[in-house]
């Protein structure tokens, strides 16, 4: 992949928690239908869940990018349930709107309520999670999941000098929602980090749970992650085994993983936790000691590609690589066209960069770029 370096800035900007009109679905976090924007237009924008910190922020960014751009927007979030996402689509064709934005709840469930897009002429863009096994997704805009995990993977590298240290070390994983097509790669990016000091004995993995189906936690959930990772410290760690690092594909995995640590861990020593997304309990958790990073994925700036890329398609354009340059982000950024195969076919793809954040750097990348605030205490907090 070529990746265009642009300017380093970031996008500021207020967060608007308040939700637009949606379409005529029934969904309890849905809203009421909309007319059309200043310039004629409606964007859908069908969310998964309100549940999860990180989805607030990515729709209240999104909505207010194209609302600022004089577009109607009606935004749908779904209560993680794959029927009301459907519905909630359902709705948004059904009130005609002009682009449909979709972060999907389960990417193998959509193929047919999209294809009823397609039929509607209703260009589809597959939001941060590709949507799999449909015809109708004309662009997929995330970051480069298989970094993320790589990050990870290359922080424990790092953190326990793993081409130096006698080790061996022990390591435990924890990874994100078998549904959601990018905990695949985001567990991929680290373990194909880490296999060969596993290979080597170099890393231990005394649960001897390496495979990702044995490692998935359904629909990211904090309590499941705790659960399952107190049965593995009662089963493995309870004789004073030493833990040295837990990689966790995201953060609310990670807050289940630390609390579940912090109540049933025996040992004293101080564990490598991994995290993305950067929420807010996590951000307090690393500035306490208690977290040792996360990924960090600016999602304003994700939003702020979305918008571009659905402005050309309301236009009749079919952007490429081009767009990149023309829009002159001030974030990097590349064009894919060979890794997303969704099962019908490469899903042309615009992947932003994600950053690593720990407690050294959280003031730099996180306050001074301004989308987060500190408080007198020292913790962050989303800008708002």
């Amino acid at each position: 992949m070529k990746v265009k370096k642009l300017l380093a800035a970031a996008l500021t900007g207020a967060m608007i928690f308040s939700l637009a009109a949606c379409g005529s679905s029934s969904g309890g976090n849905s809203s009421k239908k909309t007319s059309k924007g200043t310039n004629g237009k409606n964007v859908g924008i069908s969310m998964p869940t309100k549940s999860l910190e990180r989805w607030n922020r990515d729709g209240s960014y999104l909505q207010k990018q194209f609302k600022d751009k004089g577009y109607g927007v009606s935004l749908t979030y779904s209560d993680n349930k794959i029927d009301q996402q459907v519905k909630d689509i359902e709705g948004l064709i059904a009130d005609k709107v002009d682009l449909l934005v979709v972060a999907a709840i389960d990417g193998e469930s959509l193929s047919q309520v999209l294809a009823d897009a397609k039929d509607a002429n209703i260009p589809v863009i597959s939001y941060d999670r590709l949507i799999m096994n449909t015809d109708a997704i004309s662009y997929y805009v995330s970051f480069d999941n298989y970094k993320v995990g790589t990050l990870q993977g290359e922080f424990i590298k790092d953190k326990l000098d793993l081409d130096n240290a006698a080790g061996p070390f022990n390591i435990e994983f924890t990874a994100g929602d078998p549904a959601d097509n990018n905990a695949k790669f985001f567990f991929n990016g680290a373990m194909d980090v880490l296999k060969p000091y596993i290979k080597s004995g170099k890393l231990v993995v005394p649960s001897g749970q390496t495979e990702f189906d044995q490692v998935a936690t359904a629909q990211w959930d904090t309590s499941k992650a705790m659960s399952r990772f107190q049965n593995i410290l009662g089963s493995y760690y309870s004789d004073g085994k030493q833990l040295d690092a837990a990689v966790c594909s995201n953060d609310s995995t990670a807050l289940g993983v630390t609390q579940a640590i912090a109540s049933d861990y025996a040992g004293k020593n101080s564990i490598l936790i991994t995290g993305q997304d950067g929420d807010e309990a996590n951000l307090k958790n690393i500035v306490d000691g208690k977290q040792t990073m996360t990924v960090y994925k600016a999602v304003a700036n994700e939003a702020v590609a979305t918008l571009d890329l659905g402005v050309k398609l309301l236009s009749g354009e079919k952007p490429d690589e081009g767009l990149i340059k023309d829009s002159g982000w001030s974030f990097d950024c590349s064009y894919d066209t060979k890794s997303y195969d969704n099962g019908k076919g490469v899903v042309p793809s615009y992947l932003l960069v994600p950053t690593v954040v720990t407690k050294e750097n959280i003031q730099k990348e996180l306050v001074d770029t301004k989308y987060y605030t500190m408080d007198d205490k020292g913790y962050p907090h989303p800008a708002n």
